[in-house]
């Protein structure tokens, strides 16, 4: 395992000389990401459920999310060793973990879904190879995307994800019940492969095969004593606060209205397929038009008001299940464009020499606080309703849009060096 030297970043030219095939490169690499990701949090657990498993098994594979949320503590090491050397840093990193995450999804056929002792520890081995490989995409993306680049880079990761959704979670939901467990598994291990063409045209160079001792070593005290570290940190924890509320409650209130659970899984895959791919395309335009920081005040504010239409249809001021549906399809829409802006603030806000780790620990804070507030939105909903739940996260959302603005300013006006010039 070599170490591997800080590089200079790439220049304007360098990247839109060859953005066609940057864009190719990371929607496939975000692609492989997602198929794996959706597969074991949307379309496992129902299928699991159906098989016989009980729910507090079931309950528990939300532990395949602390890799996720604890990737940041080996984020440093991805920035600064690189495992096959031949094959360039971040590439290296990509191929063997991605091969590996195949051919866990592969290993699920062997097992029934209602085993959840053997199958949580595929699941857990896949999420952690997949953590490690969001790792170095990120760090390749954040290396070579720039300013003008990165609005379309961030659209392509995010249509890149609502085709994971697509992929990984609708789709396999549907083949299970044409063609079975075992030959659904199969085709998605197969499918999780075909993205991985993309690292061919990955612009890594082979490291050199002596070690090479870091200037600066990434670490994660490297991120928080950069100038505006904390506020950065802040405005990830602040800005999407009040998400995990409506998002952890919004399919049960669904059903709770009397909407048929196939009517459910068909809005989270044409959504995801129509919402989310237009709204990451706008976003990037919008970005380029008006700019990140007017960008995220807008989309904050409209997602408020989408979180409103939920509470109003709570309280019956505004009733009907269309009204419902719409507010659930316009938050997808919503979700996928603030995906493409905030990502674009973190790969902006993200330095040079150690840019997975900067990601990582911002995409992290901002896991953290959605979590948070999914895993207390039932207890809410249970103890005061949803009128009060949604209620809430519209409060929290417009609080958090004023607080984001003001974290902004301050950012802007005392920029670190990663900044200036952004």
């Amino acid at each position: 395992m070599t170490i591997v030297q800080a590089s200079p970043p790439l220049d304007e030219g360098l990247v839109s000389h060859g953005a066609g095939r940057l864009y190719a490169v990371l929607g496939g690499l975000y692609l492989a990401q997602g198929i794996p990701s959706y597969l074991l949090l949307v379309a496992l657990p129902p299928l699991m459920r159906e098989s016989g498993a009980s729910r507090t098994a079931i309950g528990l594979f939300s532990l395949l999310l602390l890799p996720l949320v604890l990737k940041f503590a080996i984020a440093p090491l991805v920035d600064r060793y690189a495992p096959w050397p031949a094959l360039g840093h971040r590439r290296g990193w990509v191929v063997p973990t991605q091969l590996l995450v195949s051919a866990g999804i592969a290993s699920m056929a062997l097992i029934e879904p209602h085993q959840a002792g053997q199958l949580f520890a595929i699941c857990f081995v896949i999420t952690l190879l997949s953590s490690v490989q969001d790792i170095a995409t990120d760090g390749y993306a954040v290396r070579h995307l720039t300013g003008k680049s990165r609005p379309i880079g961030n659209a392509v990761q995010a249509g890149s994800v609502a085709l994971g959704v697509i992929i990984g979670g609708t789709m396999a939901l549907v083949l299970v019940h044409q063609i079975g467990w075992r030959p659904t598994i199969l085709l998605v291990a197969a499918l999780s492969l075909l993205p991985l063409i993309a690292a061919i045209w990955m612009r890594d160079k082979p490291e050199p095969a002596e070690a090479v001792v870091l200037r600066k070593r990434p670490s994660l005290l490297g991120f928080f004593r950069r100038p505006n570290a904390w506020m950065i940190l802040a405005f990830a924890l602040t800005y999407r606060a009040s998400e995990g509320l409506v998002r952890g409650m919004e399919g049960p209130y669904l059903v709770d209205i009397k909407v048929p659970t196939d009517w459910i899984g068909y809005l989270s895959g044409g959504a995801a397929a129509t919402a989310g791919l237009l709204g990451a395309a706008i976003a990037a335009l919008i970005i380029r038009k008006a700019g990140l920081t007017a960008t995220l005040i807008l989309l904050g504010g409209l997602r408020s008001l989408c979180f409103l239409a939920f509470t109003l249809n709570a309280f019956g001021a505004w009733p009907g299940i269309a009204v419902a549906l719409s507010a659930s399809a316009f938050q997808t829409f919503i979700r996928y464009m603030e995906l493409v802006a905030i990502y674009s603030f973190f790969m902006r806000s993200s330095s040079d020499d150690q840019p997975g780790t900067d990601f990582t620990v911002l995409t992290c804070a901002e896991l953290v606080i959605y979590l948070i507030g999914a895993s207390i939105a039932g207890l809410l909903a249970d103890r005061f309703g949803y009128e009060t739940l949604f209620s809430l996260a519209t409060a929290i959302s417009v609080l958090g849009v004023g607080l984001s603005v003001w974290m902004l300013e301050k950012i802007k006006t005392h920029p670190g060096p990663e900044m200036a010039g952004a």
